[in-house]
């Protein structure tokens, strides 16, 4: 979201238990997968891909919540949620923001991807970790779409360890075009881990919206709850089978020196104890509940339930807790009503954290701005928390990575529950 780094995700095997720290010794380092900022290299918001990212956040949501009810049932709904219809991108749409504002599309913010083989012999592919969904797609060779082109694609014939599968998989995208293909299960390797007989779908329809985008596709790593596939997602499966050390991973995302680490953690990255908090629901979201959030030492809003996702770039709140919010920061102004964007005077940021019955993790400044809202006049800066209902429940928080750049971030299948750690 910032200037152009050099940027490496390192991807890493977890060789002995959590419970005896230790220092990774090797691994396995990819390049960083970008996208287009939130933030253009003048320093200044970009609206244009703000509005695509929330699209995107929406509809993946949306189809977590179509999964959900097939998965668990319509009883599985927290109160207020529901699924909301397809929200649609239209570029032409934001033009008089644009206008206003001419951006620079400077590709330069970050994404957690890593490498993936696929079949026997191997296939690779570069691959986007999600916490915020539970599926395995990639393209197939039968796609021969520009989109499918311009990714590496897997190609059935060529793999011993292949088996199509009943069924189909479809997922909606920002541009209301969808990912859709058959169900196969194959091996499955990442750094090493491998998951046999894994479901995933290659692809045979891949959304416009993944033109240009250097990565192949998606690789969720949530709960069994959210999968459209209605199957055990691959982290999951590579625990069962035994091949992932302890039933947990943990990630670091930053501007350098990010990590992925399956089956553990790495102690290099953090200092002190991991401060874990269990899961406030069952097979569905990495979600927490009874958080609250401060403005320097102001509480605004507390008792709430927040969901932990990788795969969304800002942090979104309901409304009403968002106003009474922003409200705490002095100056602060309502910049765009239909999607929730306030802004906020840049010579006084705020303090922003979060805290569920510990330590405040506090949201640094950097993290905290999306830029300025003009560069005619750079004295106001977009805020990396939008009000947005998703669907999800009325009263849930979102924390992407606006949240998770913070401090390290642990997931844990085998206690419920997510910790946070302070990054070394």
């Amino acid at each position: 979201m910032f200037p152009k780094a050099s940027l490496s995700i390192t991807v890493t095997l977890a060789l002995i238990s959590a419970a005896t720290p230790v220092v990774p010794d090797s691994g396995v380092r990819v390049p960083f997968r970008t996208r287009d900022s939130l933030t253009n290299s003048d320093g200044v918001f970009n609206y244009d891909e703000a509005i695509r990212q929330i699209v995107r956040t929406h509809n993946k949501h949306r189809q977590n919540m179509i999964n959900l009810e097939n998965n668990m049932g319509r009883e599985a709904f927290p109160e207020g949620a529901e699924i909301k219809p397809i929200m649609r991108y239209n570029a032409s749409a934001h033009y008089e923001k644009r206008q206003k504002e001419p951006l620079t599309d400077e590709s330069n913010d970050l994404q957690w991807a890593g490498p993936v083989s696929i079949g026997t012999p191997a296939q690779s592919f570069l691959i986007d970790f999600d916490t915020g969904s539970s599926d395995l797609w990639v393209p197939n060779t039968a796609c021969t779409s520009t989109v499918c082109k311009s990714k590496h694609r897997y190609n059935p014939a060529t793999s011993s360890t292949k088996a199509n599968k009943t069924g189909t998989f479809s997922i909606s995208y920002a541009d209301g075009s969808s990912v859709s293909g058959p169900v196969y299960t194959e091996k499955v390797t990442v750094a090493g881990i491998t998951a046999t007989n894994q479901y995933f779908s290659p692809a045979t329809t891949v959304s416009s919206f993944f033109s240009g985008e250097p990565v192949d596709g998606f690789l969720g790593m949530g709960w069994p709850g959210l999968s459209s596939l209605r199957q055990s997602p691959f982290f999951n499966t590579a625990f069962t089978q035994g091949t992932a050390a302890t039933n947990m991973f943990a990630m670091k995302l930053a501007k350098s020196s990010s990590e992925l680490y399956l089956g553990g953690t790495n102690p290099a990255l953090y200092n002190g104890a991991i401060e874990y908090h269990t899961l406030s629901t069952s097979n569905k979201f990495w979600q927490l509940g009874n958080a609250k959030v401060l403005v320097g030492n102001n509480v605004t809003s507390s008792g709430f339930p927040t969901i932990i996702d990788s795969g969304t770039t800002i942090m979104y709140g309901p409304a009403a807790a968002v106003k009474a919010f922003y409200a705490a920061i002095p100056g602060s102004a309502l910049y765009d009503n239909a999607n929730g964007l306030y802004t906020y005077p840049c010579k006084s940021p705020p303090t922003v954290s979060f805290n569920w019955g510990g330590k405040n993790w506090v949201v640094s400044a950097a993290n905290f701005n999306l830029g300025v809202s003009s560069s005619k006049t750079p004295t106001r800066c977009i805020g990396a928390l939008s009000s947005k209902d998703l669907g999800l429940g009325s009263d849930i928080w979102l924390l992407g990575d606006s949240f998770m750049k913070n401090q390290y971030n642990v997931f844990n299948f085998a206690q419920n529950a997510v910790g946070f750690a302070t990054l070394s």
